[in-house]
């Protein structure tokens, strides 16, 4: 019998060459992630802007408005959210 070069060997598949490639583009895609362009402080409540308390402060009040928080907000801040915001802690919210 002839040897034909275009035939794959029994039981050879291409699966073993897709799972390392997909393995491979895991680890660039995981490993690739930028690191934020300033470290946050740790040392207070995550709804803080850093500077925004002390640690001797009794009454950690945030302030109003998306200037005040430590993350900044994933849509556009509108004026029923400053509102609300700056309703807190206030049992009545605004009537909008």
């Amino acid at each position: 019998m002839a040897y034909d070069a275009t035939r794959q060997p029994p039981g050879s598949s291409h699966f073993g060459k897709l799972l390392g490639a997909l393995t491979i583009g895991a680890l660039l895609w995981f490993t690739r992630k930028s690191k934020p362009a300033t470290k946050k402080d740790e040392s207070h409540s995550a709804a803080f802007r850093d500077g925004e308390t002390h640690k001797e402060n009794f009454d950690q009040t945030r302030s109003a408005g998306p200037d005040a928080m430590r993350d900044t907000p994933r849509r556009e801040w509108t004026p029923v959210d400053q509102a609300g915001d700056e309703s807190f802690p206030a049992s009545d919210p605004p009537s909008y």
